[in-house]
C-alpha cells in the first residue's frame, strides 16, 4: 500500500514537470492593437501647412536718388490714399580734395575772364553796329540825291545786317559765359558760402490706404530709384498659400473645400481653393531632399468676425479635399500590409489573426477606405508587428 502511494506521489510530479515544461514551451498571444472596422462617409485629403498673406500688397519705393528722411511711420499704422510717408532731398555735393579744389578755382577765374572778354565783345560789336547804321543812313541820302550809286547802298546795307548779327552773336556768348561763371561759382559754392541753401525735397507719398505692413527703410539713408521704404496693404484681405508637392497638385482643382486648423482660434476656418499655380519650384524639405512644389491659393469663406486674430503671414493647417466616398468601409491605414502584389490586412477571428486579401479605394493620412475584403464591425490589427502572421494567437492591448 505504502509502495503504490509512493509510485503515484513520483507519476504526479513528473506529469506536473511535463505540463510545466509544455506551459513554457507554448507560444504565448502576441499583444496588439484593434481597431473596428467602420462605414460612413469617407473624405482624402491633402494635408499641408501654410501661411496667411495680405492679397494686395503695395510697396512704396523711392521714385528718384537722394537722402530719404527718417520713417517716422510704424507697422501697423493706418494711412489714407496721398499720405506722405517719406521725404527725400537730394544728396549732398562730394567733398573736392585739394587738386580738385584748386583746378575748380582756376576754372573759376577762366570763367570770369571770359565773361570780362564777352562783355567787351558786346561793347564792340555794339559800336559797329552804330557805325554800319550811321553809314547806311548816308549812303541812302546820296542815293536819294544822286550823288551815290545802287551798289554802294547795297553794300551799306549788308554792312548793317552783319554788324546786326556779330552783336547778337556776342550777346549770346555773353550769355553763355554768365553760364559759365555760374556753374563754375556753384562748384565751390560748399567752400564759399557754407553750403546754407536750403535744398527742394520731394515728397513720397502713399499710392493707396491701408495699414503699414512692413517698413523697409527706417532710417536717414540715402536711396537709390525703386529702392523699397515701406509696404501697405488691408490686412483683412487674406488669403493662405500651400505649397503641396506636384504629385499632389495635380489632383486638387479650383472651388475645391479646404478645411483651416491649429490657427490660433477655438473653431476650424472654412475655405476654399480659387487657384492652383500652374509652375512648380524646388524646395528642400527638413530631410535634405529636393521637391517639387505647386503653391495653392485659398479664400477664406468663414465670416470675418471669425478668424478678426489673423494677421499677414500667420501659420495655419490646411487640409484640401480631393476625393469623397459614402457610405464607404474605413479603416485605419496602419492596418494594410503588402503582400505580394495585393493588399492585405489581419483581422481578428476567435482570439487568432487571419491575413484577409481587400480591395483599396483609396488612403488619406491615417485612414483609408476599402471596397471588398471588409464589413463593418470587422476588427483589424493596426500596425501589427514581425511577430503577428496568420493563425497567431493574440491578446488585445487594454
Amino acid at each position: 500500500m505504502r509502495i503504490t502511494s509512493g509510485r503515484g506521489a513520483i507519476v504526479f510530479l513528473v506529469l506536473l514537470a511535463v505540463a510545466g515544461v509544455a506551459w513554457s514551451i507554448m507560444p504565448r498571444p502576441v499583444l496588439v492593437e484593434v481597431a473596428v472596422v467602420t462605414k460612413g462617409r469617407f473624405i482624402a485629403t491633402v494635408d499641408e501647412d501654410g501661411k496667411t498673406r495680405v492679397r494686395e500688397r503695395y510697396v512704396v519705393s523711392a521714385p528718384l536718388t537722394g537722402r530719404s528722411s527718417r520713417v517716422q511711420l510704424k507697422v501697423g499704422d493706418r494711412v489714407k490714399e496721398g499720405d506722405v510717408v517719406a521725404t527725400i532731398i537730394p544728396s549732398p555735393a562730394p567733398f573736392l580734395d585739394p587738386r580738385s579744389r584748386r583746378e575748380a578755382q582756376e576754372r573759376l577765374g577762366v570763367a570770369e575772364a571770359a565773361l570780362e572778354r564777352a562783355k567787351a565783345l558786346v561793347e564792340r560789336a555794339k559800336a559797329q553796329t552804330i557805325q554800319a547804321d550811321q553809314e547806311y543812313t548816308r549812303t541812302r541820302t546820296l542815293v536819294e540825291r544822286g550823288a551815290s550809286t545802287t551798289q554802294a547802298l547795297e553794300r551799306a546795307e549788308l554792312a548793317k545786317r552783319v554788324a546786326d548779327r556779330d552783336l547778337r552773336a556776342a550777346e549770346f556768348q555773353l550769355h553763355a559765359a554768365e553760364h559759365e561763371l555760374d556753374q563754375a561759382r556753384a562748384l565751390l559754392a560748399r567752400y564759399t558760402d557754407g553750403g546754407k541753401e536750403v535744398p527742394e525735397t520731394w515728397n513720397v507719398t502713399a499710392p493707396v490706404g491701408g495699414v503699414v505692413l512692413k517698413v523697409t527703410q527706417e532710417s536717414e539713408t540715402i536711396v537709390q530709384p525703386g529702392s523699397s521704404m515701406l509696404e501697405i496693404g488691408d490686412p483683412r484681405d487674406l488669403e493662405v498659400v500651400v505649397d503641396v508637392l506636384s504629385t499632389d497638385a495635380v489632383e486638387i482643382r479650383p472651388g475645391a473645400q479646404v478645411t483651416i486648423e491649429h490657427w490660433g482660434g477655438p473653431s476650424v476656418l472654412a475655405g476654399r481653393v480659387r487657384r492652383v499655380e500652374p509652375a512648380a519650384f524646388t524646395k528642400v524639405s527638413t530631410l535634405g531632399v529636393e521637391e517639387q512644389r505647386v503653391n495653392v491659393l485659398i479664400d477664406i469663406v468663414s465670416p470675418p468676425d471669425q478668424w478678426s486674430g489673423l494677421g499677414d503671414a500667420y501659420q495655419v493647417d490646411a487640409k484640401i479635399v480631393v476625393f469623397t466616398q459614402d457610405d464607404a468601409t474605413i479603416i485605419p491605414a496602419g492596418a494594410l500590409f503588402r503582400r505580394g502584389g495585393s493588399w492585405n490586412v489581419f483581422v481578428v477571428e476567435d482570439g487568432r489573426a487571419r491575413v484577409r486579401e481587400v480591395s483599396l479605394l483609396r488612403r488619406s493620412g491615417r485612414i483609408a477606405a476599402t471596397s471588398e475584403g471588409l464589413g463593418a464591425a470587422d476588427q483589424v490589427i493596426v500596425y501589427p508587428s514581425d511577430r503577428v502572421s496568420d493563425g497567431t494567437r493574440i491578446e488585445q492591448s487594454p
